[in-house]
């Protein structure tokens, strides 16, 4: 019978309750690897967005290329190792924010809805438009407000509505991120 060596013995007292249990890290580093796959389901414009460090985004990059189920398997453990390197808060506020599901997003969205469909309905919500934006190219958005109540008019598909409601959203998500 062998007995069990001081070393074999795990501590008992205050060391043991400060460590987290084997469980209890497996748990933290699965929640990494999910935040992990969840940065490969954002485009390359949405990652460039995001502070990372240049061995998470060359991972990131060689994952998207890898086509083995194994060797994907094994890249994602990777970037969950990689990622235990980084305060997890902040990043998911950056993957939240850049694919919409932070408040802000939501609400820069609904902002911009409501003065696209201010600006199709009325002249008036312009002048209010360029005053928040004096940079703004006022010819190029007068002709594509246009465009849109021309092919609301027509009953065609909303391609001069959609493209006017991208410029609100990169100009005031650009003014949001300056403030």
């Amino acid at each position: 019978m062998v007995r069990p060596t001081a070393t074999d013995v795990p501590p008992a007292g205050p060391a043991a309750a400060e460590r987290p249990s084997k469980s209890q890290r497996k748990r933290e580093m699965t929640a990494l690897q999910d935040l992990g796959e969840s940065l490969l389901k954002l485009s390359a414009a949405e990652l460039d967005r995001i502070d990372l460090p240049d061995t998470l985004r060359v991972a990131i990059a060689d994952m998207a290329r890898m086509r083995s189920h194994e060797a994907r398997r094994r890249q994602l453990q990777y970037i969950g190792r990689l990622m235990r390197q980084l305060d997890p808060q902040p990043l998911r506020a950056a993957i939240d924010h850049a694919t919409g599901e932070s408040k802000q997003a939501v609400a820069l969205m609904h902002r911009c809805e409501r003065l696209r469909d201010a600006l199709l309905a009325d002249d008036e919500a312009l002048d209010g438009v360029l005053a928040e934006l004096p940079g703004a190219d006022v010819q190029q958005l007068r002709a594509t407000i246009r465009a849109a109540r021309r092919e609301h008019r027509e009953g065609r598909p909303p391609k001069h509505a959609r493209q006017l409601y991208r410029w609100l959203h990169d100009q005031y998500g650009q003014k949001t991120t300056a403030s």
